[in-house]
């Protein structure tokens, strides 16, 4: 399958592997310790012994820039997953049940989609505190909305066609249609949404860091280190856009690699 992608797919894998290698090994990669201080002078120039310089505490930015492609992406991960298991069973549900219960829950989800995510989660975590758990569901909570919408929207096609009608007059369980009929049906749609949500958890986990509510220091995260050695800019210095950098690449590797699966899912080739 690989041999077959295009140039673009192949380079997304390559770089999402590379960040998972990162994230995995970190702390055989990283000189340092995430919240080391390991020299007196901050705002250290790039040297032999600090590749990258240090931050406004004397912490290597190499180190800190290692252990924050574990932190981010990890938190991501878990975030993307548990906002696709709540929106996805309950879009399944509403699909398949509708009446009042795809009512109740399609009103709710309009309710909080009209705030924006950013905003929502501002007010939440200011409300809950920053923990990492704390984190984690809140974004879920917003982004299972988008998952809800768009699974609730692809499996009401598919409950009223004619091999899921048969199921049920076979006398089929409602678990068994869902998991053997629905489920293989919407996968490919699923599992590339999976992705893009994915990218958009990750921003905005980068972002609410990066406005001091995300994850909290002495943590390595990529959002709040560009908010951290922001003046650095002014003088020049790029170290900033390095982890913004980061961000960006691994973004738009996902975005790749979705595009060739979408492409594939769809059956669709370019000649």
């Amino acid at each position: 399958m690989l041999a077959k992608a295009p140039v673009t797919a192949l380079i997304g894998c390559v770089v999402i592997t590379i960040y998972l290698l990162v994230a995995l090994f970190a702390p055989l990669i990283a000189p340092y310790h995430e919240s080391a201080v390991v020299s007196d002078q901050a705002f250290a120039m790039w040297s032999s012994e600090f590749l990258l310089g240090t931050d406004q505490l004397g912490r290597d930015m190499f180190s800190r820039l290692i252990y924050g492609a574990r932190n981010t992406m990890g938190l991501a991960i878990a975030t993307t997953m548990l906002s696709f298991f709540t929106g996805a069973t309950l879009g399944i549900l509403a699909a398949n049940f509708g009446g009042w219960f795809d009512q109740v829950f399609s009103r709710v989800v309009d309710t909080m989609m009209s705030i924006p995510s950013v905003i929502s989660a501002l007010i939440l975590l200011s409300i809950f505190g920053s923990s990492l758990i704390n984190l984690v569901v809140i974004i879920a909570l917003l982004d299972s909305t988008r998952v809800f919408r768009l699974t609730r929207a692809v499996a009401i096609n598919v409950t009223v066609t004619d091999f899921v009608e048969a199921a049920r007059l076979r006398g089929e369980k409602t678990f068994w249609i869902l998991r053997r009929e629905i489920l293989p049906n919407i996968a490919p749609t699923l599992v590339a949404e999976f992705g893009l949500r994915f990218c958009f958890v990750f921003l905005s986990i980068s972002a609410l860091s990066f406005l001091g509510i995300g994850i909290q220091p002495p943590t390595a995260d990529w959002g709040s280190m560009v908010r951290e050695n922001a003046t650095l800019i002014s003088y020049g210095d790029i170290t900033p856009l390095l982890p913004a950098g980061a961000i960006a690449l691994l973004t738009i590797a996902v975005n790749f690699v979705v595009d060739w699966f979408l492409d594939l899912s769809s059956g669709i080739r370019d000649e």
